[in-house]
């Protein structure tokens, strides 16, 4: 596989999900489907043995929570990138713990899921917003302030700095200026960790999400 392909293993209980997946997935530019995995231990077996870049998980499997899956997929090098339709908060907080890098719902449009998949490629944190939303609101922490709060929940969404001035209707450079706070604040080194401190220590991210 050459380092421009995106290869995605598939991970669905459902014949016909994993069908409408691949259909989907095999005419982008780009984008391979390595694999498809019905259940638990055959996703592991063919993460480690086709080695994939991104591993496009259900949570709902035959006998196992696909949360515990999370840890060992990781194990063997790949992305995982949840597509559930488990929308309960509960669930979206175990996956994103146990590693996940984005946390998507099965009503998401196709184009945004190819979209997603490229950006989880490319190292962003990818969340839906209902879960950023859930993940975020009632924390404790005075670390932040409510602007820079909106700013983390926006970057958790997997927003660029122009998306977040428009969202929020600031500027590009105040935004990166409350990007840079953010960073400071929380320990870390960059966006993606930023991301991946919101949703791991919700109880810890200060709620000001606007919503």
């Amino acid at each position: 596989m050459t380092a421009d392909v995106i290869a995605v293993l598939l991970v669905d209980d459902h014949p016909v999900v994993r069908r409408g997946l691949r259909a989907l997935l095999d005419v982008q530019d780009g984008i391979v489907v390595a694999g498809e995995a019905g259940d638990g231990p055959t996703a592991l077996s063919l993460a480690a043995s086709l080695r994939p870049d991104i591993v496009l998980l259900d949570l709902r499997l035959p006998g196992i929570d696909g949360s515990a899956l999370i840890e060992p997929l990781r194990a063997a090098g790949p992305r995982v990138l949840v597509l559930t339709s488990a929308t309960e908060p509960a669930v979206a907080a175990r996956a994103v713990r146990a590693g996940a890098v984005g946390v998507l719902y099965k009503d998401i449009d196709p184009d945004a899921l190819v979209r997603a998949i490229r950006a989880v490629r490319d190292g962003h944190v990818l969340l839906a917003p209902e879960a950023v939303g859930s993940l975020l609101r009632g924390s404790r922490t005075e670390a932040l302030t409510p602007r820079e709060s909106e700013v983390l929940a926006r970057i958790a969404e997997g927003r660029s700095n122009r998306e977040i001035a428009r969202l929020l209707r600031l500027s590009e450079k105040t935004v990166k200026a409350h990007v840079s706070s953010v960073l400071g604040k929380l320990g870390v080194q960059d966006r993606t960790q930023a991301a991946v401190y919101a949703v791991r220590h919700q109880g810890d991210v200060n709620g000001g999400t606007g919503r």
